[in-house]
């Protein structure tokens, strides 16, 4: 009875962090987790608004302590700065930075990823591919992270624009030897919605086959929302819980 993934105005989402409590509330959650998008994501806080974020959050631990746990995380891309003083940390790949200081795409639309695939990759999406899980493979110690943030970003279009295949030699060896490194740093990979409540997947991050990788090697899955607007907070719980940690590691 926990999601500590979601989102709020402080950065691309629809309601505040109060709504976002209250709603945790009426759907009888135990602890709810708030993570904003870090500074240095296109999407995410200000210095200043970080601060607010922080502040913000403090006064709802206090004011809804006895009806529901809030926690003050953080989804932390791999490009932003060193943070501190949050309850947890999500690490995620958004970005892939090119040689020339320009940023690819990877989760913004399919057209931005097949325009990157052009440019630095001569169209080759598998080497796209293997730089993405090249930085994933490097995001905990990057990002200093407690969770593992949608692991298979790259795959968000591939259910409307199947541009590569999930079974090609060379996208499943990048993804499992990113996998390999992440799964030694006993790092908590999750199950995260976000796409199916959105529209743009069936299935949640990271697709099945990785999932059972994971367990299969001793790995822990938590579920996570992903939720920009209080509709989508669970949602797809009852169909993904399997294998997920039971109760909130934090």
């Amino acid at each position: 009875m926990f999601d500590l993934h979601m989102h709020t105005v402080f950065s691309d989402g629809k309601n505040t962090a109060e709504e976002m409590v209250q709603e945790a509330i009426r759907r009888g959650l135990d602890t709810v987790g708030l993570s904003d998008h870090s500074q240095g994501d296109p999407c995410g806080m200000t210095w200043e608004s970080t601060e607010e974020y922080k502040k913000e959050i403090a006064r709802l631990k206090e004011k809804y302590r006895g009806q529901i746990r809030v926690l003050c995380g953080l989804e932390r891309d791999f490009m932003s700065e060193d943070f501190s003083g949050y309850d947890y940390v999500i690490g995620s790949v958004h970005w892939l930075t090119m040689a020339d200081g320009h940023h690819v795409s990877i989760d913004w639309t399919a057209e931005k990823l097949r325009e990157g695939a052009e440019k630095y990759f001569d169209g080759d999406m598998y080497a796209l591919a293997e730089v993405y899980y090249a930085a994933e493979a490097r995001v905990a110690e990057v990002t200093k992270c407690d969770i593992i943030g949608h692991f298979d970003l790259i795959t968000k279009f591939i259910e409307q624009d199947p541009t590569f295949d999930l079974q090609h030699p060379r996208y499943v060896a990048a993804w499992q030897g990113a996998c390999d490194v992440l799964l030694k740093t006993g790092k908590i990979f999750e199950v995260n919605t976000g796409a199916m409540s959105r529209g743009y997947r069936t299935e949640p991050y990271p697709h099945a086959e990785i999932r059972r990788y994971i367990l299969d090697r001793g790995g822990k899955l938590i579920l996570s929302s992903d939720a920009h607007a209080k509709e989508n907070i669970c949602s797809g719980f009852d169909a993904y819980g399997e294998g997920c940690l039971a109760e909130c590691p934090f």
